[in-house]
């Protein structure tokens, strides 16, 4: 493999040269990063990490450094499309060229007993490209847990937490006590933490106290109130009245400007700039919702805390007519706990697996569902056509949910 391999062989070659999904250790990326002088950068570096709201903490802060003439990297995971999604430099993915360009010396770095998983390969590209465009700030969201994600192999300036929810138990712990020590993982001596969960774990807590790093927590230290269609913020340093409702939780906004005012002295931001800037946050298939003569819902929600939110939406948003469902879920998910929390909102579910691995099977979803009591199950070979059957049932006033998993959306939209 070569700088004139295209980016499609080269990820081809790296998923069979290491084919483990997940390999959790930082060995490897210390590594080759070290070799490659990418672990160390010039740049503020801000590391997400959280079961959920990572994606829209990500997109919050790029959106307002953008609009205030700032250079930004981030790297997001996982991808919907296009694989060049996870890296962004100013608000665009970045080429093919760039990427093949990172990987190939990356791979001179690799001898027959050290190898890379996809995500270390990722990462490690974003960095070198990140570098090599002397960009002001890098935002890192962690792929899984924070102690061993490839992302920790860089030294933050700020911490984030978005939040601590039951998901990858297989890796990371059953209690969230256990989870929040994986994500405390991405914590550093003396750096400040903005904790956007609203009950923390006492495990981060601790982590914080004992890394004597500034704890900033959600409803202690800063809140957001809405009023009417605006909301409001509210910390030691910072109030903002009259701010536009996002397209995002407000949870994770609040944890953005929170942020933002931590990394003020190094990321300067114009208050005036961000009623702007807060409008331009979307992300694709998190809480997606199409109006029209049939409301359309796109949600990526893969665990039971991500899930809620949906089953909320649901209820405070109930339909003119019927609710479908179109639903596939990893084999790894807590998919009973999941499909509980939305029965009460669904009259008709069609389910399909997915075509990736570690999907879950089609009798374990429908064995699922009936569990809970659910009857109207119609089942089909794929995704794309259980959506497809839907589309050619509904009429004017009735929704459609498609949800359960990045590529249950991706196979919808595409």
């Amino acid at each position: 493999m070569n700088k004139n391999n295209s980016l499609k062989e080269w990820l081809y070659w790296i998923k069979s040269n290491h084919p483990k999904h997940m390999d959790l250790s930082l060995e490897r990326v210390r590594s080759v990063g070290g070799k490659l002088g990418v672990l160390v950068s010039d740049s503020v570096v801000v590391t997400v990490a959280g079961t959920n709201g990572k994606g829209s903490t990500v997109s919050g802060l790029e959106a307002v450094y953008l609009d205030n003439g700032l250079k930004v990297g981030a790297f997001t995971s996982p991808y919907l499309f296009n694989f060049n999604e996870q890296i962004r430099v100013n608000g665009k993915e970045i080429s093919d060229s760039y990427i093949v360009e990172a990987f190939d010396l990356i791979k001179k770095q690799l001898n027959e007993d050290l190898t890379l998983t996809i995500f270390e390969f990722t990462a490690l590209a974003a960095f070198y490209i990140f570098k090599k465009l002397n960009l002001d700030v890098w935002i890192l969201e962690v792929g899984l847990g924070g102690r061993f994600d490839a992302v920790n192999a860089i030294d933050t300036d700020l911490a984030i937490i978005t939040s601590i929810g039951i998901d990858h138990t297989e890796w990371l712990g059953n209690t969230r006590e256990e989870i929040g020590f994986e994500k405390a993982g991405v914590f550093r001596l003396g750096v400040p933490i903005v904790c956007g969960d609203p009950n923390p774990p006492e495990s981060i807590l601790n982590a914080a106290k004992e890394l004597r790093a500034p704890l900033y927590l959600q409803n202690k230290d800063f809140t957001s109130r809405t009023k009417g269609d605006a909301f409001s913020f509210v910390s030691k340093g910072l109030e903002l009245d009259d701010l536009p409702m996002p397209n995002i939780l407000l949870q994770n906004v609040s944890t953005v400007l929170m942020a933002l005012e931590i990394n003020k002295s190094k990321l300067s931001f114009s208050v005036q700039k961000l009623k702007n800037s807060l409008q331009k946050i979307t992300l694709k298939g998190r809480m997606q919702i199409a109006q029209g003569d049939v409301t359309k819902i796109y949600d990526v929600s893969h665990n039971p805390a991500s899930v809620s939110i949906l089953a909320n939406y649901l209820q405070n948003n109930p339909s003119k007519g019927k609710t479908f469902a179109v639903f596939s879920m990893l084999q790894d998910k807590d998919i009973s706990s999941c499909l509980n929390l939305v029965k009460n909102f669904v009259d008709d579910w069609y389910i399909s697996e997915l075509k990736v691995e570690r999907h879950a099977k089609l009798k374990n979803i429908s064995n699922a569902l009936q569990k809970i009591g659910v009857q109207n199950i119609n089942v089909y070979p794929t995704v794309k056509q259980a959506y497809k059957a839907v589309n050619n049932l509904t009429n004017t006033g009735d929704r459609v949910v498609v949800f359960g998993s990045f590529s249950t959306i991706s196979e919808v939209l595409l």
